[in-house]
């Protein structure tokens, strides 16, 4: 869930600084108006992954720090990547020693 929301803020961020480092009769705008039209597409999947990241946290046993802490680098861009891996490798420790 991690890579999709990061992977759809590629093109959001990316949209905006073309809006914001283009001329208004740029093709640029244009591409920074459609990927604003995704922007509430990315918004709603965030919110599924940090319900989801909830959800885990309680199947799989995670502290509240470890999880709060998951759930703030998700924020970041690129970080989210990171925040994911860290995670499955958390719960995976966790379900090896049981």
């Amino acid at each position: 869930m991690a890579f999709v929301v990061g992977f759809f803020l590629f093109p959001v961020v990316g949209g905006w600084l073309m809006t914001l480092l283009t001329g208004p009769d740029s093709v640029w705008q244009d591409v920074g108006e459609w990927t604003a039209a995704i922007s509430p597409v990315h918004g709603v999947l965030y919110m599924i992954l940090l319900v989801v990241t909830a959800l885990l946290s309680r199947e799989a046993g995670w502290s509240v720090g470890f999880t709060i802490t998951t759930m703030l680098l998700a924020t970041i861009p690129v970080v989210s990547f990171v925040a994911e891996r860290r995670a499955t490798r958390h719960t995976r420790e966790l379900m090896a020693a049981e």
